[in-house]
């Protein structure tokens, strides 16, 4: 898994430039953004937990080109084109638990035109790895018991109601289509599924 997060990190570092502004959906603490920041101008990163937020401008306190907003990935208080790159990864498309063609159609509209915007999921091949992590998360209590039942390739659910799909390159080509966004589909260390966008 430490691979699987760690690769995805690298595929959206390589493509910020050193003057970009970076938008990261769903920032949590920041253990993303901390990999961002010392390769762009300004990145700012959104959640809606609080307490996430709180820990995260602690722990990168010393990074002055970093910032942390509460903020609704659908509803988000930027203007239009306003960002380089926008980062949805490590399968928020999913998490976030919102419509995904909202979630890309915002997305795309603070994307300046030509900049990126990438969204990733999990490769079919990554499934036996991704069900043992949820069964090691479900073991240490910090996901509910998996529903053995409804949990299907591609498709984790657990008894406390929590529930991870998984977008396929057919589906994620489907959502820029939609938006009107150029897109295309790579394959990251067998585990990653990235659909890099560009806004019209």
């Amino acid at each position: 898994m430490r691979r699987y997060l760690d690769a995805e990190v690298a595929f959206v570092r390589e493509r910020v430039r050193p003057g970009d502004r970076v938008l990261e959906l769903g920032c949590g603490y920041g253990r993303v953004l901390a990999k961002f920041a010392p390769a762009a101008r300004v990145v700012v990163g959104v959640d809606t937990s609080l307490a996430s937020l709180a820990s995260g401008r602690r722990e990168l306190a010393a990074a002055a080109n970093v910032r942390w907003l509460a903020m609704d990935a659908l509803r988000l208080g930027f203007r239009p084109r306003a960002f380089d790159v926008v980062a949805c990864i490590q399968n928020g498309i999913s998490a976030f638990h919102v419509p995904w063609g909202e979630l890309v159609a915002e997305a795309l509209r603070v994307t300046k035109a030509g900049g990126r915007t990438l969204f990733s999921s999990y490769t079919a091949a990554f499934w036996p790895e991704r069900l043992a992590w949820f069964e090691a998360q479900a073991a240490a209590a910090l996901v509910g018991e998996l529903d053995r039942e409804r949990t299907r390739p591609g498709f984790i659910v657990c008894k406390d109601g929590f529930t991870g799909a998984t977008a396929s390159a057919d589906e994620f080509l489907a959502l820029a289509a939609a938006a009107g966004a150029a897109a295309r589909v790579v394959e990251v260390n067998g585990s990653s599924l990235f659909c890099e966008m560009t806004p019209a």
